[in-house]
Formats: structure tokens, C-alpha cells, sequence
């Protein structure tokens, strides 16, 4: 069992995070990220450009390309298909402020960012952990 990690008012999105998430480049192609996050299991992918983040790949975005008559996912690039905004925090970013700002802006995810490069993402999954082990230590 992991040792218990401080989870209070000024638990930083840091102690939570997914640390060195797979990354995609913004001309790749879309057909290559879906293989990468149906390999990987992701359902969201930090898209780069020179090592800068520019946007977010979601599996929602691909779906939405793939239902498009005509478009072969072999064509498209990334850029074409991902989400310009990706929402961006600092690895000591308290942990409620993020959770409490994907809960309102219903977001899936938010890329941990520090020095320009991208160091960790945390998702509605990693926000479910959370919860799970703070519900395990109140009904222990």
C-alpha cells in the first residue's frame, strides 16, 4: 500500500498528478494519436509544438472527427482536430482550486505545466482517486 499522502487545504496538484504523460506533436497525424490512446488507454493527450503546449487531444475530439463523411483520420492532423484551449496549472497549484475549477468549467483534465514543459496531467480519474482514499480514511 502507497504510503498516505497529505490530502488537505494546501495539498498541491503536484502530489496527485500523473507524472511524464505521453505527449503527441501538433502535426502528427490523428490516426496515430487514436492508436496511442486506445495502446495507452488515454482519453486525453497534451498536444505539442516545439516542446510548448498548444492544446489538448481528447478522445471526444476524435470520435468527432472520425463521424465526419470524408475525413480519413490518415490525413488529419492533430492541430486540426484538437482543443486550442488546454487548461494549465503549476505543479504547487492547490489541489482544491484545480479540482473545484474542472468541477465548474466541467473539464476533464488539467495539464501540469512548470517552466513552459509539460511535467504531469491530472484527470477526473486522478480526481476519483482522491475521493476514494479520502472516503477509505473516514470510513476507517
Amino acid at each position: 500500500r502507497p504510503p498516505a499522502r497529505a490530502i488537505g487545504p494546501d495539498a498541491s496538484i503536484a502530489s496527485f498528478m500523473t507524472r511524464s504523460p505521453h505527449c503527441i506533436g501538433k502535426d502528427q497525424k490523428l490516426a496515430g494519436a487514436s492508436s496511442l490512446m486506445r495502446t495507452e488507454q488515454l482519453r486525453h493527450l497534451p498536444v505539442l509544438d516545439a516542446g510548448k503546449l498548444v492544446g489538448m487531444l481528447s478522445q471526444r475530439d476524435i470520435y468527432f472527427v472520425e463521424t465526419i463523411q470524408g475525413v480519413d483520420p490518415v490525413e488529419v492532423s492533430v492541430e486540426d482536430a484538437m482543443t486550442q484551449e488546454a487548461y494549465q496549472v503549476h505543479p504547487t497549484a492547490r489541489l482544491h482550486a484545480v479540482v473545484g475549477a474542472m468541477a465548474k468549467k466541467k473539464l476533464g483534465s488539467a495539464v501540469v505545466v512548470e517552466a513552459g514543459k509539460v511535467v504531469g496531467m491530472f484527470t477526473t480519474t486522478d480526481a476519483l482517486r482522491v475521493l476514494s482514499e479520502l472516503l477509505s480514511r473516514h470510513a476507517s
